[in-house]
């Protein structure tokens, strides 16, 4: 085998060397790559002084809308949400639900969501109104 033979063969197996880690890299990476959230409107555990008009999750990647769901709940664990919770339209990042006036208590948010590379996470937080 002459060297320029030998030298194409090195090339090859470089780059092809490259390709299968380069390849093994981004896979890693989309496995790892569940939604979780970012910040959210009320923020978490804060007490606000009036009745918020919807509440709001942002997450830090895209969200499934027909995967994705919110709702919140008072002490008593009874849903007070308007039912209308779901992904932004124009915001795959956003998950809200409207609120009716809320009188002062204590209040918990549910959601769940599914990123766009298929991995569920779900959490809930409290909030309170004065």
């Amino acid at each position: 085998m002459d060297t320029v033979s030998r030298r194409a063969r090195s090339h090859a197996a470089a780059i092809g060397c490259w390709l299968a880690c380069a390849t093994l890299a981004l896979g890693a990476g989309a496995a790892w790559a569940h939604a979780f959230p970012d910040h959210s409107e009320p923020r978490v555990g804060s007490t606000v002084d009036a009745p918020p008009a919807a509440v709001r999750v942002w997450f830090d990647g895209q969200i499934e809308p027909v995967f994705s769901t919110i709702r919140v709940e008072n002490a008593d664990k009874r849903r007070v949400d308007q039912g209308d919770g779901g992904v932004d339209a124009s915001d795959n990042r956003l998950l809200a639900v409207k609120l009716p006036p809320l009188p002062s208590g204590r209040y918990r948010v549910y959601w769940s969501v599914v990123a766009r590379d298929g991995h569920r996470t779900e959490g809930d937080f409290p909030f309170r109104i004065k």
